[in-house]
């Protein structure tokens, strides 16, 4: 929660800055203090500490209060362990399970509701019309795109994945308004995939943008009418494979996929349980 405000922070108004850096130098204090007294100390209005809670991707000063309680004072761990080479492999599985539970449960306190309301909303609509709904995504976040594509793919959506950069043009070059194009990316760097965000924008269709914070790619989510499901973590990419970002941007999906199931309703239930009778009909046949 804390990275997300540093990272947000230069693109912030000045009278915003004022109160994301009282933020940081006190974060349980900010966590427990009235709005009038929050106000006063960063020499702001009130209305300001509230505008600045949804800059940062939450519901209002209530729910960022809320989730920052949690962060500061479950005591949830939250330091990346690295892995050395001279580590055993009772070490690792060690180092490897913390880095992932540690991450885990701080994006549970991170992530911002309306985002995903918003998220499910779009993802629904789309569902319900049969219009498109495509998920981009490039090296082990072309993974989770594929992920993504076979759990919305069971709910009946008109759902395609793609990783391969010209296609994804091309793809999101015949959207339309109604479509969604579920953006997913590590870094928030890739050319291709803001080239595919930007077509897919202008295009009319909503785009839904899985990424890191203050990247350029998140910047394209938080235009009108676009959604951004910030997603942040310790991991150095640059050493490893992305691990725990994946298993992040997993959950994300699972999320979202649980939202649209349940928005879809009891139409729904008779196709998926067709599903699983025609599976098991063929998996047991003799």
């Amino acid at each position: 929660m804390l990275e997300r405000v540093k990272a947000a922070l230069p693109a912030l108004p000045p009278a915003e800055q004022r109160v994301a850096k009282l933020l940081l130098a006190d974060p349980r204090a900010f966590a427990s203090l009235p709005v009038s007294e929050l106000a006063d100390r960063s020499h702001v209005s009130k209305p300001t500490v509230v505008r600045f809670c949804r800059s940062v991707g939450y519901d209002g000063l209530a729910d960022f209060k809320l989730k920052l309680a949690g962060s500061v004072n479950e005591g949830v761990p939250f330091v990346h362990r690295a892995v050395d080479e001279d580590d055993k492999p009772s070490d690792l599985i060690v180092k490897v399970v913390d880095n992932a539970v540690a991450a885990l449960l701080h994006y549970r306190n991170d992530a911002a509701s309306h985002a995903f309301e918003r998220a499910m909303t779009a993802l629904s609509e789309t569902a319900r019309q049969r219009k498109r709904i495509e998920f981009y995504g490039v090296g082990n976040s072309g993974i989770v795109a594929q992920d993504a594509q076979h759990k919305f793919f069971r709910l009946g959506a008109n759902t395609f994945a793609c990783s391969d950069g010209h296609v994804q043009l091309m793809s999101a070059t015949m959207l339309g308004a109604g479509d969604c194009a579920v953006i997913i990316s590590n870094s928030g760097r890739s050319r291709d995939l803001m080239d595919a965000a930007e077509i897919a924008r202008k295009k009319g269709a909503t785009t839904i943008i899985i990424t890191a914070s203050g990247s350029p790619l998140a910047q394209m989510g938080q235009l009108p009418g676009q959604v951004l499901l910030a997603v942040d973590h310790p991991e150095d990419y640059d050493r490893y494979s992305p691990m725990v970002s994946r298993l992040l941007h997993l959950i994300v999906v699972d999320v979202l996929t649980t939202g649209v199931a349940l928005r879809l309703g009891e139409n729904l239930r008779p196709m998926l349980q067709e599903i699983k009778r025609n599976l098991r009909t063929k998996r047991y046949a003799q």
